[in-house]
């Protein structure tokens, strides 16, 4: 449960937080070895070294001692589906006979309201238990279900990002909605929860292949009628959807180019996984500032492909981390960058740690237009944040106490660490999980 907010609170730890792409530009970060972070109720007051700020600080407050921790903006995961915490780790030969033996089956129970709110808490006290602090989620085609997350969510004070899904073809009949019946859902959820709070709602047409070409056409309807909405979908799983796609669609020029004759490609617009997007698509995402969730461990998982980083860096495409639970197969990010690292290289180029870490803080904020709102601490940005635990398992403490710098340090917690890592989460500016010393 969460603890009360103090008017100001104060958290001494070694401090990391990102400024720009460490790709891009040498002054990417700022790490604080001995540092102070400093909270104003629910936002960022200031953060600095601890010798410069701790003068400060009012009579009498004094810092809760994290020394040896390293504290950080909480995780931000860009594309995960709550409905599948249940069926994670289930057997399937692939993509679409994953979907038709486990998911829609899993799916189809959260027309009960009370179901979706149990697996709602659960899943979202597993993401807090991993760190992370904001995520867009894909709930499923049940309105009950929306209300159900976002319930759950503004009762612990979460940011967080989610959409009904879409889809009026090609799915179980008992999970079919209407295009005009979807549309006018999802404006119903859109007035109901978008801005309430910390919540914010997305617009989710499943995939290309789920929705016809009414359903994504008023999709985009609604999108240009909220701008500031979000938008979620997959896009370039792998080759037997890609292939679908094509004869479902084909006067497009690519799979993205089905979402883009539908006005679905904007500031906002989160694709799931983009493996086999071309130069022209990345391009047409930079021009649109459209960004990609890059899914590693499912990517892995049902045998879909690697993600092109040197592409997508070629063409200044916003790129996140995401675990697409549940054919991702953990709800960590640590884990999410083991795996990231893995694809990095088995496409020739190289992933570095404090990348990684960019990319799952500053860069999914980027990615989803809320640089200054989470992801940093610039001040008056919302107090979400992580300490991380170095000694938090006798093979991270054996590897860390050997780390000579700031990338071999982070590089050990990326490829060891997972929840266990995780010492505290702080959303808001207070407590939401804290794992206590064994």
């Amino acid at each position: 449960m969460s603890t009360a907010i103090p008017s100001l609170q104060a958290y001494r730890a070694s401090l990391l937080h990102f400024h720009a792409d460490p790709a891009f530009s040498e002054h990417a970060f700022s790490w604080h070895e001995d540092g102070l972070l400093v909270v104003a109720g629910d936002k960022i007051h200031a953060a600095g070294d601890y010798a410069q700020l701790a003068a400060t600080l009012p009579p009498g407050l004094v810092p809760l001692d994290y020394r040896g921790k390293i504290i950080m903006p909480g995780f931000i995961d860009t594309h995960l589906h709550f409905p599948q915490t249940d069926m994670i780790a289930s057997p399937a030969p692939g993509l679409l006979p994953w979907l038709e033996t486990y998911t829609f089956p899993t799916e189809r129970q959260f027309a009960d309201s009370v179901h979706a709110r149990e697996v709602a808490e659960f899943f979202l006290d597993e993401l807090l238990r991993c760190g992370t602090t904001t995520a867009m989620v894909y709930c499923t085609v049940h309105k009950e279900s929306v209300d159900a997350f976002f319930e759950a969510s503004e009762a612990r004070k979460l940011r967080m990002v989610a959409g009904k899904v879409l889809m009026d073809r090609h799915c179980p009949e008992f999970l079919c909605d209407s295009a005009e019946g979807g549309a006018r859902d999802s404006e119903e959820l859109i007035r109901k929860w978008h801005k309430r709070g910390r919540s914010l709602y997305a617009i989710t047409p499943r995939f290309a292949p789920t929705s016809s070409e009414a359903q994504l056409h008023l999709a985009g309807e609604l999108a240009a009628a909220y701008p500031d909405t979000f938008i979620q979908t997959h896009v370039s799983e792998n080759d037997e959807e890609c292939s679908w796609v094509k004869e479902l669609f084909p006067e497009a020029r690519s799979y993205l180019d089905v979402y883009d004759r539908h006005g679905l490609m904007r500031p906002r617009a989160m694709f799931g996984h983009c493996i086999w997007l071309d130069g022209h698509d990345f391009g047409r995402m930079a021009e649109t500032q459209s960004a990609a969730a890059i899914c590693p461990t499912s990517n892995f998982f049902l045998g879909s492909g690697l993600f092109d980083f040197e592409k997508a860096d070629a063409a200044r495409v916003q790129l996140s981390l995401a675990t697409d639970v549940g054919g991702g197969t953990s709800f960590s990010m640590l884990q999410t960058m083991n795996e990231a690292y893995k694809v990095a290289r088995l496409k020739g180029s190289y992933l570095p740690a404090v990348r990684m870490f960019y990319l799952a803080t500053l860069g999914a904020a980027r990615s989803m237009q809320l640089e200054g709102t989470i992801g940093s601490f610039v001040p008056g940005a919302e107090a979400d944040f992580i300490v991380l635990d170095p000694q938090a398992t006798p093979l991270l403490a054996r590897r860390t106490a050997r780390c000579n710098n700031l990338e071999e340090l982070l590089f050990a917690l990326a490829l060891l660490g997972d929840d266990r890592a995780i010492r505290a989460t702080y959303a808001a500016g207070g407590k939401v999980h804290e794992r206590l010393p064994s």
